[in-house]
């Protein structure tokens, strides 16, 4: 038995597929589903998600920056802000992203406290998605833009 995983962000479908295991960033810790589990809804925060197509396969993972959590029957639908599989993400413009928000996190006494929030979640996407990119490139998977 497998589940059905959907991911969407609000620009794009980034995933439809049967998958076996789905292990997800959500608000209260990691969280892994497999096939049967009990109805779940919940919070995703920035991270990585992990998927096997098979119980021993290799694990795939996307990189996502927070959203919502549904599952029911064997549907697991992922709501996400953003979501990019490894292979979508330029190491240098992400490079590029997260040093600018550590820049303007070091400068936390000139941001009221909702500026602050959004550079804290900047930083947060952008640490996720060079985790996912190098993770990908160093298993040899492809070769970013420029490099």
């Amino acid at each position: 038995m497998l589940l059905k995983l959907k991911i969407v962000t609000p620009e794009r479908l980034v995933l439809e597929e049967d998958v076996y295991s789905v292990t997800l960033p959500a608000e209260g810790g990691e969280i892994t589903v497999l096939p049967d589990h009990i109805p779940y809804i919940g919070s995703l925060r920035s991270g990585e998600i992990f998927f096997r197509r098979e119980a021993n396969a290799e694990p795939e993972s996307l990189a996502t920056s927070g959203g919502f959590v549904e599952l029911h029957g064997n549907v697991l639908s992922v709501m996400a802000d953003t979501a990019e599989r490894a292979e979508e993400i330029d190491l240098e413009r992400a490079e590029a992203a997260k040093k600018k928000a550590e820049e303007l996190k070091a400068e936390r006494h000139l941001l009221d406290d909702e500026q602050y929030a959004r550079v804290a979640a900047s930083l947060e996407k952008e640490f996720a998605r060079l985790h996912v990119a190098r993770k990908h490139r160093s298993k040899g998977g492809f070769i970013a833009p420029g490099q």
